[in-house]
């Protein structure tokens, strides 16, 4: 499996010297925001995770090689060029055979943060069962991967154009912990109340990574999922935000949309429809996540020192 993976010098020194590696996804950079607006952001994340004592590992699919730590060239052609494949689990050995750019998504860098043997992971916020699933059975691979994976995401909980409360209910099925950073609720993404508590509540984060380390030395290999709700000064209105959401709903089912391609265009319908205001929460959401997501992975390279 080595042989697929490509070490940026910054991430190959930090692995070789101990020091705290934070995996970033670059779906979020390709199909979540428009350009330029998405690698202003993936650059900002990237220096958050260094001024927090990590070092940054965005990972994406180039050239026949899985790249964990991305050069500025890199990010540039993820964030502008038209043709990247959004990669899911089930795509990962065809974008490596065929040597097409591909951006991973939360389940595709979880694998990929497997291999590179990187236990953290910051994104914005999880896949989930999309609305309707009883009848679509639309349901992200990203359950399914914190199921079976050993890497900790740091997230504002799952995207609120999903159904949380089937997703929460899911992950529960799964085994899977969901732990609330600062909050007994699990945040919905642009607003940091779902009305549906957590089981785990834990405020600092030493605490949180020594649950990861007990988890894993147990050998209990699932994932975990750190819920760490949107900064209060950012997060729009739940009634406005939802309301907006529904609408979006409605026109990607009108449009046939679903699949992989169904969160990217309910994310840009909602980011037209706010005039850009989803847009400025996701990405403070993003960089609040990188904060907090670094602060637990350096408290969990301390436990091994």
């Amino acid at each position: 499996m080595k042989k697929y993976i490509q070490f940026s010098k910054e991430v190959e020194q930090a692995k070789r010297e101990g020091k705290a590696v934070v995996a970033l996804e670059s779906t979020i950079i390709s199909h979540g925001m428009p350009y330029p607006q998405n690698v202003e952001m993936a650059k900002k994340v990237e220096q958050i995770v260094r001024d927090n004592g990590g070092v940054p590992a965005t990972i994406a699919i180039i050239d026949g090689e899985i790249k964990v730590g991305l050069n500025e060239e890199e990010l540039e052609l993820l964030a502008s060029a038209e043709d990247v494949a959004k990669v899911s689990r089930r795509d990962i050995a065809e974008i490596l055979a065929t040597k097409r750019i591909g951006a991973t998504t939360v389940a595709s860098t979880m694998i990929c943060a497997q291999l590179a043997d990187i236990q953290f992971f910051v994104t914005g916020g999880i896949g989930g069962v999309h609305k309707g699933a009883e009848h679509t059975m639309d349901i992200s691979a990203d359950l399914d991967e914190l199921s079976k994976t050993k890497v900790a995401v740091i997230c504002a909980g799952a995207k609120s154009i999903l159904d949380l409360d089937k997703t929460l209910e899911y992950l529960e099925t799964k085994g899977v912990p969901v732990v609330g950073y600062k909050t007994d609720e699990l945040p919905a993404f642009f607003t940091r109340e779902s009305g549906l508590k957590l089981n785990t509540r834990i405020d600092d984060v030493k605490t949180i990574a020594k649950l990861a380390e007990v988890q894993w030395d147990l050998g209990l290999d699932s994932g975990i999922v750190i819920a760490n709700p949107v900064p209060e000064t950012d997060q729009l209105e739940p009634s406005y935000i939802n309301a907006i959401i529904d609408k979006a709903v409605q026109k990607a089912e009108e449009e046939g949309i679903h699949g992989k391609d169904s969160t990217p265009f309910l994310l840009g319908e909602i980011v037209k429809q706010t005039g850009g205001k989803s847009l400025e929460t996701n990405i403070k959401l993003v960089e609040h996540n990188a904060k907090i997501g670094t602060q637990i992975a350096v408290e969990y390279t301390k436990l091994s020192e």
